[in-house]
């Protein structure tokens, strides 16, 4: 009776809620207004999370919270429910959803050619940026959806449309099915949405990569602000929109650590402080995100363990992916320890229903209770502004609660009940029956044992006859139990009951194996209790953390120390010293002599070794997240230090070849490419630790098949031919002029990130690696480049640099060239193996590269053939993998050969350095040492014991039941020019 006294009033109080004042009555007498109120008394009442009130009342009115506490004056007209035994949380609110948001469709690939340009009109000039677009304007609300959002805790969601890199508004929408649109929609602009993904629904071509996203991102800022200031006639219904919602929450679609960092870079650079979709690895880099200072929403979607019972098929998972499955629990831990606010999303789980296990293992690896809790309610209600109407139980919030047995993160606790706006929503009767527990089951003459465990909703049943156990089958449902097993010899037998409460006997009618009715008693013997399984109780066991966290990582980070070698053959640069000493000291080459002697310093013996200087590859694709923005013709705007992947292997790898410093060209797909990255392969250190610092600025071009386009199938972007690529520079170039004077006169301008890097190559600022192979091209290259004023620095590849080295040498242009490459594609037809000894000839400042992350490893080598192929001296040779790059790339004061003051960038070989026998056995730059040949012994078997370990710990995560999934054998990408 009370239930329906409660049903009615709630009923008649939600005419009042959701009709307004100033509607006509057309069907009907008007009612009058339901004032009832609902307490719910003798509760444990977490206001918040660390507002705890035991036995407390909580007072509710019109779907709002009137009064909480120990001592609430009750009304008359309130319907009062006991909750003596029971507690309240308020309900969860999720910020990062698209609940009821129409998807957007993708398109529809077209014809043969990218859509180079936007499809819109009055919009910006990039159709993925969209923040014009509303959530509100694609929302149909869904009440199955809802349904089973409220199951899982939440009564409120921030739903947005997935889609795009400037995504447009979101809407906080309240999962009230009874109450109307109006009620529901908390805010129809709650925040604005970003990402590094373009839109699915939209064709056009750029961005292309991440790095090009960036630049867009960038770029659409430094709009806005000319926009803003009145410096555009036409009409920018995309900018308007970004104007208007500056003053929004800003969120960002980030994914994972790395892109956490890109996109509070982003948001320094302009002043905006995101809040950001993390990715779950965060604790890799944990110091690197508290730096952030940005508010983090937390997915929760911990991976499967692998399935190793197949040795073959486990030999195929990386060793970091196994170890992420061990310590992804543990991120929000970390996180908590780190005093890094964030809040938790359902974002990435398969199923809401998921979200309960998830925190519980969350919380088994360290997570506190209270903080999950504020990660539900308190802190994403604070983010959105919206802290006075969600999240919490004070007077004046949203009546949005949660019923439950007991402590809501407990294994064993029941949801009863979710109310949103003061609307009942009923998960699981709060009347149903526990029958959980032990007992004796009387069959006729037979006597069974009964053990019920389980959830009360769904329980469990394991019936067994003396030590048999038998199989069974149990369901319950409104309170009637129905109960079938079967025994060996006797048949099957299908019990069903209708359960009391209080009783502790369970009689019903079975049905015998030979079809006849009898009756069938279970009394029980001993209540259920819950009990948490040994791995539930036991400390999960982490692996540690290295640097990066990848095999062969270190577990601490290599520091600089003060080494001398002794009686090396030492390789100056510009001559072969026999036993000679090199001292070390604070990161630069302190003395180069003989009997040299320092206190503190390591002595290391390195008699009959040679010592170089670290090798550096003027052409290099390693370390990198993408290569190509091939979205345009031109991608001046981009940059390689945005895509910096500090966890690729081949940084290893190259410091096993000598390999110390880098320069990270963007690929060939357009004739302007992007910015370059120099980088020190300071293996442990992150994206920013890498670039070396204070370096030249440098770009990349390109020239022949690429750009034109031979080799992959767009047929609608300029240039198509070769002298189509010439017309390129020179339009880019004069434009850059123009943009350039219009700048240096003070008028105001738009900022542009392209036309800055242009201008920066006419002033002398920025120099060009060029991407060649024809002598043709090469030469109309060098003519564009003296049209404008400036020169050439670096022609990479230039296998046809042999046929105009004399103009080369006159025009002041390096080159960076294979040793052996050629026939790998129609314009390298005419390359020969003594390119790099006759430009040397002519006075042309030659290097060898690699463009190839295999072959980056062994440069050392690459030089030595080319003492075969034109009789090069031995020093000329080294020269081409150390000092000439180093020249190059203007660091030729700082690296590139063994001279007192320069920094300690060194190689310790075991044999000859052209030799290919020769192996570093020590790789260090700027005194510390990043490769140690005896140490990778060491990481070897330490990362097949690390291996070894996690297998065990899948294998038992299987044993136990947990869920696995089947190893895929992976891909890794090796990037080089041709990569398109």
């Amino acid at each position: 009776m009370k239930i329906k006294l409660l049903a009615l009033s709630l009923f008649m109080g939600s005419v009042s809620l959701f009709a307004q004042d100033y509607f006509p009555i057309n069907d009907g007498v008007k009612a009058k207004k339901n004032n009832n109120y609902t307490a719910f008394t003798n509760a444990k009442i977490y206001v918040t999370p660390t507002q705890v009130i035991e036995k407390g009342t909580l007072l509710i009115q019109n779907g709002k919270v009137v009064q909480v506490g120990k001592s609430v004056s009750i009304p008359k007209n309130a319907v009062v429910e006991d909750l003596e035994g029971k507690s309240i949380y308020p309900s969860f609110v999720d910020i990062f959803s698209d609940f009821g948001v129409k998807k957007p469709e993708r398109a529809s690939g077209g014809g043969r050619s990218a859509q180079y340009g936007p499809e819109r009109e009055g919009f910006y000039w990039n159709d993925h940026i969209m923040p014009e677009n509303n959530a509100i304007n694609e929302f149909k609300y869904d009440s199955k959806k809802a349904g089973e959002l409220r199951k899982a805790g939440f009564g409120t969601v921030n739903a947005h449309i997935e889609d795009g890199i400037a995504r447009g508004t979101g809407l906080l929408v309240a999962l009230n099915d009874e109450g109307s649109e109006a009620q529901r929609i908390l805010s129809d602009k709650s925040a604005q949405y970003f990402s590094f993904t373009k839109s699915v629904a939209k064709s056009q071509s750029y961005p292309s990569s991440l790095m090009g996203a960036m630049a867009l991102m960038r770029q659409m800022y430094y709009d806005m602000d000319w926009y803003s200031k009145g410096n555009v006639d036409t009409k920018d219904r995309s900018l308007e929109a970004l104007i208007a919602n500056k003053g929004l929450v800003q969120v960002f679609d980030a994914g994972d650590n790395g892109n956490v960092l890109r996109a509070d870079k982003i948001g320094d650079l302009f002043g905006i402080q995101y809040v950001i979709l993390a990715g779950g690895d965060e604790y890799e880099r944990i110091d690197d995100i508290k730096a952030t200072n940005a508010k983090l929403i937390l997915p929760l979607n911990f991976p499967d363990a692998y399935d190793v019972s197949n040795p073959y098929q486990a030999k195929y998972i990386a060793l970091k992916d196994m170890r992420h499955w061990n310590l992804a629990p543990s991120n929000p831990k970390v996180l908590a320890d780190n005093g890094i606010e964030f809040t938790i999303t359902l974002h990435g789980l398969k199923s809401p229903s998921d979200l309960k296990e998830k925190l519980m293992k969350a919380i088994a690896y360290g997570l506190p209770k209270t903080k999950a809790l504020e990660a539900l309610t308190t802190i994403p209600a604070s983010i959105l502004g919206k802290s006075g109407q969600v999240g919490s139980l004070q007077a004046g919030s949203q009546a949005n609660f949660l019923i439950t047995s007991g402590e809501i993160f407990d294994k064993g606790t029941i949801l009863y009940e979710n109310w949103v706006q003061g609307s009942k929503n009923i998960i699981q009767s709060m009347d149903i029956v526990d029958i959980r527990g032990d007992y004796n089951l009387s069959v006729g003459a037979n006597t069974y044992t009964v053990s019920v465990t389980g959830s009360v909703d769904k329980p469990k049943a394991e019936i067994k006859k003396g030590d048999e156990t038998l199989e069974s089958k149990i369901a319950y449902d409104d309170d009637w139990l129905n109960l079938a097993f079967s025994e060996d010899g006797m048949g099957s037998y299908r019990m069903v009951a209708h359960v009391m409460p209080g009783s502790q006997t369970i009689t019903g009618k079975v049905i015998l194996p030979n079809g006849d009715e009898s009756t069938a008693t279970m009394t029980q013997t001993k209540p259920f209790e819950e009990k948490s399984t040994p791995e539930e109780t036991e400390k999960p066991e982490l692996v540690a953390l290295t640097y990066p966290n990848v095999g062969y990582g270190y577990k601490t980070k290599p520091k600089q120390e003060n080494i001398l070698f002794k009686n090396a053959t030492v390789w100056t640069g510009e001559a072969v010293l026999e036993n000679t000493d090199v001292l070390v000291k604070n990161g630069k080459i302190s003395k180069v002599g003989k009997n040299l002697k320092a206190s503190g310093a390591t002595v290391v013996d390195a008699t009959g070794k040679h010592l170089t200087a670290g090798i550096i590859d003027e052409h290099s694709h390693i370390a990198a997240l993408a290569i190509n923005e091939g979205g345009q013709n031109s991608s001046a705007e981009v940059r390689m230090k945005d895509v910096i992947d500090p966890k690729d292997m081949g940084i290893y790898r190259d410091l096993a070849g000598g390999v110390t410093t880098i320069q990270l060209l963007h690929g060939s797909a357009n004739p302007i490419g992007g910015r370059s990255a120099i980088l020190r392969l300071k293996w442990g250190e992150n994206a920013d630790g890498l670039i070396f610092p204070n370096s030249p600025k440098f770009i990349k071009f390109a020239l022949g098949e690429n750009v034109k386009q031979s080799n992959w199938g767009s047929y609608s972007r300029f240039p198509q031919t070769r002298m189509g690529v010439e017309q390129v520079y020179t339009d880019y170039f004069q434009r850059a002029k123009e943009y350039d004077t219009k700048k240096k006169s003070g008028q105001p301008y738009r900022y542009d990130e392209e036309m800055e890097t242009l201008a920066e190559i006419l002033n002398g600022e920025r120099f060009i690696t060029c991407h060649s192979y024809v002598q043709s091209e090469i030469n109309m290259m060098m003519k564009v480049a003296e049209k404008f004023g400036f020169r050439m620095n670096t022609f990479t590849h230039i296998l046809e640099g042999y046929k105009l080295a004399d103009k080369m040498a006159k025009h002041g242009v390096g080159g960076s060239t294979f040793s052996d490459w050629w026939a790998y594609k129609y314009e390298v037809n005419d390359a020969i193996p003594y390119n790099a000894a006759i430009m040397a000839s002519q006075g042309v400042t030659v290097a060898i590269n690699s463009d190839d992350a295999e072959m980056s490893r062994r440069l050392n080598q690459e030089a030595g053939k080319t003492v075969k192929y034109g009789g090069v001296s031995e020093i000329e040779a080294w020269k081409m993998v150390t000092l000439n790059p180093a020249k190059l790339l203007h660091l030729d004061d700082r690296v590139g050969s063994i001279e007192e003051g320069k920094d300690a960038d060194l190689v310790l070989w075991s044999d000859h350095p052209l030799s290919v026998y020769a192996k570093a056995e020590k790789t260090m730059i700027e005194g510390t040492v990043y490769f140690d040949l005896e140490k990778d012994k060491m990481l070897r078997e330490s990362a097949k014991k690390e291996r070894n370990q996690l297998i065990g710990m899948m294998l038992n995560e299987k044993k136990k039941g947990g869920k696995t999934k089947t190893p895929v054998q992976s891909k890794k990408e090796q990037f080089n020019c041709d990569t398109l």
